[in-house]
């Protein structure tokens, strides 16, 4: 919970420390995802998704060290909401072609989410005039659009198909 939320600057913070949460929690959730994933693809999508998390969360401390943020101790609680609603998914019966599907159907709403964040910081971080931390968040921000880009495409050209 934020003291207050009086300008731009203390939204700004809010922003990074629900990212940095959100991240946090996405590296512990990748793992079990890969490990549900039948298809070969999308298991080394996952793996790979969670080296780049792992990156992610750098470039976050990196800018809260800059800014001279301390970005621990915000839980971000939609982000646990979406791990949760994947774990519960992940425990359902399903053949292996539909769980793949619903894998990629929970990972996209984590990417969603994360690119509304990231958009959002970035744009925060330009009117504030922390450049560093706008290009950082940008590249971000695209690694999180070609992931979901990649899970889109795997789903139409492939999964959803072997789902059927």
């Amino acid at each position: 919970m934020f003291d207050k939320l009086e300008t731009l600057d203390d939204l700004f913070e809010m922003q990074l420390k629900d990212l940095y949460s959100a991240e946090n929690q996405l590296v512990k959730a990748l793992p079990m995802m890969a490990e549900k994933a039948k298809d070969g693809r999308l298991r080394a999508g996952f793996e790979r998704h969670l080296r780049e998390t792992e990156q992610q969360i750098e470039r976050l401390a990196r800018i809260g060290k800059a800014l001279d943020l301390d970005l621990d101790g915000h839980t971000c609680k939609a982000m646990a909401g979406l791990v949760a609603e994947g774990q519960e998914t992940m425990s359902e019966r399903a053949t292996d072609e539909v769980m793949d599907a619903a894998l990629i159907a929970a990972s996209q709403r984590i990417e969603h989410y994360e690119i509304a964040g990231y958009g959002t910081a970035a744009h925060y971080a330009e009117r504030l005039g922390h450049d560093q931390a706008a290009d950082l968040l940008r590249k971000t921000l695209e690694e999180e659009q070609l992931t979901d880009t990649k899970l889109n495409e795997l789903a139409k050209n492939y999964l959803n198909a072997k789902a059927l």
